[in-house]
């Protein structure tokens, strides 16, 4: 835990990117086919494993070309018990695909070097993140999500990213289960056009009543997979406010229901993308992690880069 938080900034920058958009990119503008939206199992193959490599090199070259570091994110937001299991796939097969994407990660941060490079470990909810059929406690939370972690001790993996998470307890059990295995943990909530998560918490309720129930153990909060314009007049200058140090934005301004049932790709405007960011970071100079979810790809990533480029 130490030495990942001492990671955070770093003498060379403080500026972090991370990017998160990597399936809608492939579907949409690739045309790989993805079902269930996991990437993960792009790993099978010498074809998948080429195309992930080429997003973790793009992401390294732009962090060394703009001063900036760079977070990694492994394929697996969707490798977990359940999902895996509606693809086909077991524990065993999950355990291999989490342990071969940190693998991969690792290996391109020595091949493409220099840029400071974080490997994360990604994780996503255990339901649907936009609208979740039925809330877990904490207890069962932290017991479900506790098998994907324990794939990851013996891997090289810097820190656990959860992502796209809409309820508090799942977020408190994923925070546990990192406790449990020693790692050090990110959390990530989604947010409605309301700046609300999709289950009617706001954000300041949900990262306090998080650190309340875990001691602080987080690293820190972020959110992702919404548009700055849906959760920008959400964010104040309260205490829990200094717990947020990561904004991964949507491209577009649609809602989760909107982009559910979209068959065109909506990728926004690189350029107001990274202006709106550039925005918040002015206000908040505590968030020093940037980057795109859905409907991004690497124009967005270069326009987030250079916008925030030191002076």
């Amino acid at each position: 835990m130490a030495l990942y938080r001492a990671t955070f900034p770093t003498a060379h920058t403080d500026l972090f990117l991370a990017y998160v958009g990597m399936k809608t990119d492939l579907m949409f503008n690739r045309g790989v086919d993805l079902p269930g939206f996991a990437s993960f199992p792009l790993l099978k193959t010498l074809m998948g494993r080429t195309l992930l490599e080429s997003y973790l090199k793009d992401m390294i070259t732009l962090g060394k070309a703009e001063g900036a570091g760079v977070i990694l994110e492994s394929p697996t937001w969707v490798a977990n018990r359940d999902r895996g299991a509606a693809l086909g796939y077991t524990p065993v097969d999950l355990k291999r695909f989490n342990q071969q994407a940190i693998a991969m990660m690792v290996e391109a941060r020595a091949k493409y070097g220099d840029a400071p490079t974080v490997i994360s470990a990604n994780l996503g909810p255990r339901d649907d993140a936009y609208a979740p059929s039925a809330q877990m406690d904490a207890d069962k939370a932290q017991a479900y999500h506790a098998e994907q972690m324990s794939f990851l001790p013996e891997t090289e993996v810097d820190v656990i990213g959860a992502y796209t998470l809409a309820y508090p307890t799942e977020a408190i059990g994923i925070v546990r289960a990192a406790h449990q295995y020693d790692l050090p943990v990110v959390i990530s909530f989604t947010v409605e056009t309301d700046g609300r998560l999709p289950t009617g918490t706001s954000l300041g309720e949900a990262i306090q009543e998080v650190d309340a129930a875990t001691g602080g153990y987080a690293a820190y909060f972020m959110i992702n997979c919404a548009h700055p314009e849906h959760f920008a007049a959400a964010l104040v200058d309260a205490p829990w406010m200094q717990r947020v140090r990561g904004i991964v934005a949507n491209a577009s301004r649609c809602s989760h229901a909107e982009l559910d049932e979209a068959e065109d790709l909506d990728d926004g405007d690189p350029h107001e993308l990274a202006e709106q960011l550039f925005d918040i970071r002015q206000r908040f100079p505590n968030i020093f992690v940037l980057g795109g979810c859905c409907g991004t790809d690497m124009r967005h990533m270069h326009q987030i880069a250079k916008a925030h480029r030191p002076a």
